[in-house]
Order: structure tokens, then C-alpha cells, then sequence
């Protein structure tokens, strides 16, 4: 089978620059690396461009192949005739592929500076209180700086020693042999965990995990307007970081408890009033009380319905981010006494002969209820 242009396999111009070459191999490399693509055929293009750029990346070898092309290289391979395939370096190559894809990183020492884990927590508030916002006291237990050894593990009077596996890097490398070269596998020192140092006699309080659990009293600002689900974030009060890292940050989640008779529909409230029939017939005046705590004169006109709603503007929950509120909203909720006394039942039964007539009742084919079967399907 002919070997394909070597040009071509990398992605590259003729008059590419190595700098060009070593872009697009890294890229390519990436891409067909077996550790990164596992499909079938990955591995032989990867080999493919290898020897490419191995070879292109030589400016007589170059050269060689741009006047004679493959037949340049003929017997080259195992014979012993020259630079083999199987003698090339890419280690400058493969470490920083490798390092792309095992974190790791050429030059590196130790780990940096980390931020702390963010803690959760939850917490109950009243209705009112959401509405209108307040500052709740929280007690937490969380993991804080020992104090005694200051973070760095040690017990007192002793201090932390370079590990002797990274020798303080932080980090290991391994050299593997291929038929590619070298490769150069980075990876976080397993014994210190990457801090660059070890502890020959732990912290007797916080036994050489640098870190103790503390309870501490926080106020949280609660703002108006917050439901449930809603967090609140308190800036550096979660976990400590480590390696001088900051501190996270704690995210309390709020639960807002049901109130007696207001119910929230986002910023509005919604409040179900009970009237009987004749408030409803005649109409009334009641008075009404709002989320505000005060009361409000309703007026309820007469012929009112079971399900109207009636609204004040500007009594519902205010906005989080806006100089507003929502609406209070009324719902009309008419009740049918369930016993009368002789009385009321004697003025019922006065009354209704005069009342128009409202039942609904089976009409001839192809009226109301003939239509009604016809939609559920019962004809």
C-alpha cells in the first residue's frame, strides 16, 4: 500500500514552519492518540503521523523528502541503516500531550493555592418573613484551620519535611519506552497528595488532617421577596482552602413554611374569602386582612360569583431586585349553608319560585346533552 503524503496526514502547507508542524501534530496527536480515541484505525494513523512529523520535523530529513519523497527513507525502517522509526524522541511531543490528558503540566511545582469546598444549609422561614426579609441567627458545625498547628498538620515545635517520593515537586514523573519514544506521564505525587511535603509527627488535635470541625453562630440577611428554593450566599464562610487557598462559601437554601390563609402565586398573594349567599345577592362591605398585617375595607358588589377575583394593587410580596411588589388577590369564595332553621328554610321557600331557573336539563336530539355524550364518547 502507498504511504500517504506526509504533508497531508499533519494538515500542514509545504512550506509550513516547525512551529506550524509541532501545532498541528500536538493537534492531531490529540485526536487519534489511542489513550484518547479508541475507535479502530486510530492507533495505525497515530503511528502514521508520528513518523511525519518525525520526519519533517528534520530539516535534512526534510529535505530528503521533499526532493525524492518516501523512496528517500526506503530501507530505513529496521534495517539498521540509519535513524529509525523506532529510535525517534518525541518526548518534548508526548509530555505535553500526556500532560493534557493526566493534568499534569511541565514545570509544575506542587499544588497551588485551592479554594475550599462550598457548604449547604436549610433553613425554615415564616411566611412574614419572607415577604418582608429579616437576619436569622444559624449555628453551624464546620471543618475550620486547626488552630494549633496552623494548617500544616505538624504537632507543635516540629514542622513538615520534603517528601521523599516527589522530593518536594509535588509531583512523579514516569519515562515509558515505545515504539513511538519516550513518553512522560505527569502525575500528583501519591504520597504528599502534591503539597510537596510530609508529616513525620502529626498535629495531636486535628491528627495531622489540618483541619477541625468548629461550630460558630452567622447571621444570615434574609431580603424580602425570597420563596422557597431560594440561596442565600455568605462569601468565605464554607470550608477552609488549602495551600493557603481562600475559604469557600455557604449557600443557605430556604424552606418557606405555609401560611393559615395566604397562599403565593410568585409576587402576589392569594387570600379565599368566604361569603354566604346574601353577601353575594345583595353585595357588603368587609374588612379584610393583608399580608401586611393591617386590614383592608373590601367592598363586595352585589351579584358576585363563587371564583371572582378582586385585586389590591400593591399589597402582595415584594420584587428581589426591583422597587416594586405584586398585588393582593381576593378570590370570592361563596358558602351554602348545609342546615337552616325553620325560619330560613320558610324564606328559602318563598323565595325561590321567584329566582329564574338555572338547573340544566336533557334536551331534545342533538341538543346540549346529546353534544355532551357525543364529545366523551357515549353515543
Amino acid at each position: 500500500m502507498a504511504k500517504k503524503d506526509y504533508y497531508e496526514l499533519l494538515g500542514v502547507a509545504r512550506n509550513a514552519s516547525a512551529d506550524d508542524l509541532k501545532k498541528a501534530f500536538r493537534k492531531k496527536a490529540r485526536q487519534y492518540h489511542p489513550d484518547a480515541n479508541s475507535d479502530p484505525g486510530a492507533e495505525e494513523i497515530f503511528k502514521e503521523m508520528a513518523e511525519a512529523y518525525e520526519i519533517l520535523s528534520d530539516s535534512q530529513k526534510r529535505a530528503a523528502y521533499d526532493r525524492f519523497g518516501h523512496s528517500a527513507f526506503d530501507g530505513m525502517g529496521n534495517t539498521g541503516g540509519g535513524t529509525g522509526f523506532q529510535d525517534i524522541d518525541l518526548s518534548d511531543i508526548f509530555e505535553g500531550i500526556f500532560n493534557t490528558f493526566g493534568g499534569g503540566g511541565r514545570g509544575r511545582r506542587r499544588q497551588g493555592p485551592r479554594k475550599g469546598a462550598d457548604l449547604r444549609y436549610d433553613l425554615t422561614v415564616e411566611f412574614e418573613e419572607a415577604v418582608f426579609g429579616i437576619d436569622k441567627k444559624i449555628t453551624l458545625t464546620r471543618p475550620e484551620t486547626c488552630g494549633d498547628c496552623n494548617g500544616s498538620g505538624a504537632q507543635q515545635g516540629t514542622d513538615p519535611v520534603t517528601c521523599p517520593q516527589c522530593e518536594g515537586a509535588g509531583e512523579v514523573r514516569r519515562v515509558q519506552q515505545s515504539i513511538l519514544g519516550q513518553f512522560v506521564n505527569v502525575a500528583t505525587c501519591p504520597t504528599c497528595e502534591g503539597a510537596g511535603e510530609t508529616v513525620e509527627t502529626p498535629c495531636g488535635t486535628c491528627n495531622g488532617r489540618k483541619q477541625v470541625n468548629s461550630t460558630r453562630d452567622l447571621t444570615v440577611k434574609i431580603p424580602a421577596g425570597v420563596d422557597t428554593g431560594t440561596q442565600v450566599r455568605l462569601t468565605g464562610e464554607g470550608a477552609p482552602g488549602t495551600h493557603n487557598g481562600p475559604a469557600g462559601d455557604l449557600y443557605v437554601r430556604l424552606r418557606v413554611q405555609p401560611h393559615e390563609y395566604f397562599q403565593r402565586q410568585e409576587n402576589d398573594v392569594l387570600l379565599d374569602l368566604k361569603i354566604n349567599i346574601a353577601q353575594a345577592t345583595l353585595g357588603d362591605k368587609v374588612m379584610i386582612p393583608t399580608v401586611s398585617g393591617d386590614e383592608h375595607e373590601l367592598t363586595i358588589p352585589a351579584g358576585t360569583q363563587p371564583g371572582d377575583l378582586f385585586r389590591l394593587r400593591g399589597k402582595g410580596v415584594p420584587y428581589l431586585r426591583r422597587n416594586a411588589r405584586g398585588d393582593q388577590l381576593i378570590m370570592a369564595s361563596v358558602i351554602v349553608p348545609k342546615r337552616l332553621t325553620d325560619e330560613q328554610r320558610k324564606l328559602f321557600e318563598e323565595l325561590a319560585p321567584t329566582l329564574e331557573e338555572t338547573t340544566v336539563r336533557a334536551q331534545k336530539e342533538g341538543g346540549f346533552w346529546d353534544q355532551f355524550k357525543g364529545a366523551i364518547g357515549l353515543d
